[in-house]
């Protein structure tokens, strides 16, 4: 059963100090190894911090056996209450930099304030300076980090790591959230529009719509999903893309089903047709400015195929 603070010894609380500086460094290294091959400069980053914490655990144990003696109990982060848990964000490939750089500031903080608790935990006036020490550390530790950010991260080697995050965000989150976008705005116009045709009911044409938008979604998902696991793409957790890559398709076609709730069927005919517009023009924009390819070549490009995609509809619908 967790402790509360209160309840630990001077050694238990030299003990627990030891037990998160070693965590800290571990976790700095797994940042340093999760970023070294698309980050390599706030790797380095990290290695100097995990350097900084091993030598903050070697003073803390030579501490600990002059005063106490060799045995040191084992007291983890989770034997004490009032510890937040930490998600382990260290196991994600590829790591995202600015989620390592905000784990590592709320790791840094967390410990310089565990540093100032104990100290109004204890009563022995030299435990009292070492933890008043370590404290004041941790505070020159984050005036460290800044200085190596400053030296480490120029702005050459910022704008490099700025096009490596901004490729990785294409890969994992633009590529399967654009096909899935073009995929429910362009393949649910033929069944949508040739149902509106048909049948000249709202409803009818809406249901069709919705099932046409659920099922693509959920196909595209699956096959985005399946098509590689991202290990040697670098596109990132398969699930995850697939997701992205479903919700984005059922979003697509749902944008122009929804106005056929409007019982007026030429009105939500006229609607629907605006939202289509917005749709490829939003898709254009998005393959302008993410895929570099030209605005014009690329409006055309989309505008063509879903014009020939609403035809289709249109012509099914009518005969």
């Amino acid at each position: 059963m967790a402790k509360k603070f209160s309840q630990l010894t001077e050694p238990e609380i030299l003990a627990l100090a030891i037990t998160l500086e070693e965590e800290d460094g571990r976790i700095y290294g797994e940042f340093a190894e999760g970023l070294r091959q698309d980050f390599p400069a706030s790797a380095k980053l990290f290695d100097e911090m995990q350097a900084e914490e091993d030598g903050h655990r070697r003073a803390l144990i030579e501490t600990f056996r002059a005063r106490f003696g060799e045995h040191i109990p084992l007291v983890r982060r989770q034997d004490v209450k009032g510890f937040v848990e930490r998600r382990p964000v260290w196991r994600v490939r590829p790591l995202g930099l600015k989620v390592v750089r905000r784990q590592a500031e709320i790791m840094e903080l967390e410990t310089r304030q565990f540093y100032e608790h104990a100290m109004s935990r204890v009563g022995d006036a030299a435990v009292r300076k070492l933890l008043g020490d370590l404290a004041e550390v941790e505070r020159r530790h984050s005036a460290i980090a800044e200085s190596l950010e400053k030296q480490l991260l120029t702005p050459d080697v910022q704008a490099a790591e700025e096009t490596a995050r901004r490729r990785l965000f294409v890969l994992q989150v633009v590529q399967p959230g654009l096909a899935g976008l073009m995929d429910g705005s362009v393949s649910t116009l033929a069944p949508l529009f040739a149902a509106a045709f048909a049948t000249r009911n709202s409803l009818e044409a809406f249901l069709v719509g919705l099932a046409a938008s659920v099922g693509a979604g959920i196909s595209m998902g699956f096959a985005e999903a399946l098509s590689d696991d991202g290990s040697l793409t670098g596109r990132g957790h398969p699930w995850v893309r697939g997701l992205i890559c479903g919700l984005m398709t059922t979003a697509g076609g749902i944008g122009h089903t929804l106005p056929f709730l409007i019982s007026n069927f030429h009105l939500a005919l006229t609607i629907a047709v605006l939202v289509v517009a917005a749709e490829l023009s939003a898709i254009s924009y998005i393959r302008h400015r993410y895929m570099d390819t030209p605005f014009l070549s690329a409006a055309f490009q989309v505008v063509v195929g879903g014009v020939l995609v609403f035809l289709a509809g249109i012509v099914i619908g009518s005969s």
